[in-house]
């Protein structure tokens, strides 16, 4: 094993690297300026974090949210990396303080604002550590902010290029995972990259799964659904305003599914709270807008759903592949209606610039396209990047899932096309659908259109038939519409061939019901259960620690575990995601649980991946003549109520105390009655529940330092479950 890849393993826990991964390593260890674009979830961190560790010096990473930051941060610190950040939540003194760990050497990586970084007094900071210690990489991070072309331009990039000159021997690294060829022309540009590595991976992420549905009154009910049938899981619901993500979070929390919402209009504690909630699995559905979601990490979202349009396809792409990063199965379902575009629009109208009005009305027209489309979605998409899916049927999104039907709808072309032509092609497409249905309003008789002879021949089909029709006819490029914002309908020369019977129109029948999409099962029933138990335990953990519970082990490390049920500290360090740091803080507490799952449920311990399943296969009868095992939480209740004490529980039962605490906890949060009084007096658990009552009663840490030393974290988590227990 060469250094790169013992780095790789001692730091990161991985024995490979993903695709492209150790080139691009190379390339930067080499010292060579790069531009990569990478998918979400395709490993574009390391690409940077892994030089930083094998190069002398600091490495800057300009990177554009705090929340970006600290989760970065956070990530590489339970890692064993030394990694800092600097913005403006710091006070004056804890500033100064990481400043200095930068001078002295202590780090090597610091995350820094792009507004900051070109401050006249950091620059002076970074000419003092290139004296010092050396600055070895720049790492600019969502490189696609640069382009006014993006879909999230940031006028502050445009001076990141000063860095560049101004330490020439240091390579830059720009990265983004979103970026059109219009985009990555001008990030080459404005950065000034030299002789570029130029890396530009598929833009295809296989486990995501895209659906588009039409909006309609049934919608909140389809999202309600949506979000029921994935109840234990993480979701994003995005609407275009405050006002709807307000509204839509106030009825889901009615109807039974706790979510909160984010969104400029809160005060910034409350988005700081809110989003906490939700990366620490305090809450499952987040209701916002799209100032959620840069730059959070989170791996293990299973649905990303838009309640309204998003106002590009590659701010879609962007927000929809928040979903399933951690590479495991996930939903991304757009309710796609055409009203949307009006307040689209009305937005679009809002800007000054004539320029960023064209730019964002050419953007909504691919979006639009994309909604409308009767082709794979994954296609359409990839096409927007400049890429050619190379198979036929995606098999992952509702066009290639869903049964296709072609049917002959030319008459009714003619009819459509016939009345855009009499009614002298100067109007939008519900107006064409009023005349040809026969509607009785103001406007077609002022305008004597009840006097054609296509008033009221359409009167057999609905409007959303007609509509359906009309867009597939602009999608077969069968008929034009104006983009000066009016949406005018008008003929070009398919068209005529249609109304002279030259040219047939064939559409896709619209499905009667939506495509039902069923997630992989990646998990055999006994498998998924010790699963959910690791994710218990995960929890726990991450509350001591006050982190999110995906920075303690995302959940395909834990799927793992669950499959292959690790004992000795060599089967655990094999585990993808579990390196040295890790293995040392966390092989007893999960091995141990593993162990008494294992045991309680008469399941085999240690497998080899070739043996996984193998469990599955065991005589039926005899399981059923032995009987369900007990459970291993109520072994621990009834030893604790004949009267032992936890290290006495502990000892017997071969486990550490924390995770019996754990047992009794679990159990009182599940509605048990336990008398914890021998483990916290009366009067301790009352100063503890006023310390949980005074900073929210959510997370541990808080607690702890609050209370200082003389109070452990297992008696803050008995109490808070008996505050719990009594919600």
């Amino acid at each position: 094993m060469d250094k790169i890849e013992q780095a790789l393993k001692h730091y990161f826990g991985h024995d490979t690297f993903l695709p492209s991964q150790r080139e691009i390593v190379e390339q930067v260890v080499s010292r060579r300026d790069a531009l990569i674009l990478m998918p979400t979830g395709g490993g574009k961190s390391l690409t940077y974090q892994l030089p930083a560790l094998l190069l002398p010096g600091l490495t800057i990473v300009v990177s554009p949210l705090i929340a970006l930051m600290q989760d970065q941060v956070d990530r590489l610190k339970v890692n064993g990396i030394p990694a800092s950040f600097i913005n403006t939540s710091l006070s004056n003194t804890e500033r100064i303080r990481r400043e200095s760990e930068a001078l002295n050497g202590s780090l090597k990586l610091l995350y820094v604002a792009p507004e900051r970084v070109m401050a006249d007094n950091f620059l002076a900071l970074l000419d003092r550590i290139e004296k010092n210690i050396g600055i070895s990489l720049l790492a600019v991070d969502e490189a696609h902010c640069v382009s006014e072309w993006g879909h999230d331009f940031r006028p502050e990039y445009r001076q990141l290029w000063q860095l560049r000159e101004r330490y020439t021997h240091a390579p830059t690294l720009a990265l983004t995972a979103t970026a059109t060829e219009r985009v990555r022309d001008d990030i080459l540009t404005q950065l000034r990259l030299r002789d570029p590595y130029i890396h530009i991976a598929s833009f295809n992420r296989p486990n995501l799964y895209y659906e588009v549905r039409q909006k309609n009154q049934h919608t909140y009910a389809e999202l309600v659904q949506l979000l029921r049938e994935q109840a234990e899981a993480s979701s994003i619901v995005y609407c275009t305003t405050r006002k709807g993500v307000d509204e839509l979070c106030e009825c889901l929390c009615r109807d039974g599914i706790r979510a909160l919402p984010y969104h400029a209009g809160l005060t910034s504690e409350q988005r700081t709270e809110h989003q906490t909630h939700f990366i620490r699995d305090e809450v499952l559905v987040l209701v916002a807008t799209v100032a959620f979601g840069m730059g959070i990490s989170k791996p293990d979202i299973r649905s990303v759903i838009h309640y309204d349009l998003p106002k590009s396809l590659e701010g879609y792409y962007q927000e929809s592949g928040r979903a399933g990063r951690d590479g495991l199965p996930a939903q991304c379902i757009l309710f796609f209606g055409h009203g949307d575009r009006v307040k689209v629009e009305y937005l679009i109208g809002q800007k000054q610039d004539v320029n960023e009005q064209y730019i964002a009305l050419e953007q909504l027209r691919h979006m639009l396209a994309y909604g409308d489309s009767q082709t794979c979605r994954r296609r359409r998409l990839l096409s927007y990047f400049g890429e050619t899916l190379n198979v036929e049927n995606c098999g992952n999104c509702d066009i290639c899932l869903r049964p296709m039907a072609l049917e002959d709808r030319t008459i009714d072309a003619q009819k459509f096309l016939s009345c855009v032509s009499r009614t002298q092609q100067r109007f939008g497409m519900r107006y064409i659908v009023d005349v040809l249905r026969g509607a009785n309003t103001q406007r077609i008789r002022d305008m004597s259109h009840n006097q054609l002879s296509t008033y009221g021949i359409g009167k057999d089909r609905s409007i959303d038939e007609w509509q359906y029709l009309g867009r597939a006819l602009l999608q077969q490029e069968l008929l034009d519409e104006s983009t000066d914002g009016y949406h005018i309908l008008r003929l070009n020369a398919l068209s005529q061939e249609v109304l002279r019977r030259q040219r047939a129109v064939f559409i896709s029948v619209p499905a009667v019901t939506t495509v039902a999409h069923q997630s992989k099962t990646l998990l055999d029933p006994a498998s998924q259960r010790l699963f959910q138990h690791l994710r218990s335990l995960r929890r726990v953990l991450a509350d001591e620690q006050g982190v999110p519970p995906y920075i303690v082990f995302s959940e395909a490390t834990l799927r793992t575990m669950a499959q292959l049920r690790p004992q000795t500290q060599a089967q655990f360090a094999c585990i993808p995601g579990v390196g040295d740091r890790k293995l040392e803080a966390y092989f007893t507490p999960f091995t141990d649980e593993i162990r008494l799952y294992c045991e309680a449920h008469n399941l085999s311990m240690g497998l080899e991946p070739s043996l996984v399943g193998r469990e599955q296969q065991k005589d039926p009868a005899l399981a059923s003549l032995l009987g369900p095992a007990p459970s291993s939480r109520i072994v621990t209740l009834g030893l604790y109520r004949e009267g032992r004490d936890i290290e006495d529980i502990a000892h017997e039962r071969s486990l550490n105390p924390r995770t019996i605490i754990g047992h009794l906890v679990e159990l009182i949060e599940s509605g048990e009655t336990i008398d914890i009084e021998r483990i916290v007096q009366p009067e301790r658990q009352k100063i503890i529940c006023n310390a949980l009552q005074a900073l929210g009663g959510n997370m541990l840490k808080p607690v702890k330092e609050l209370l200082g030393d003389e109070y452990s974290y297992e008696e803050i988590r008995l109490v808070r479950a008996l505050t719990r227990q009594g919600q």
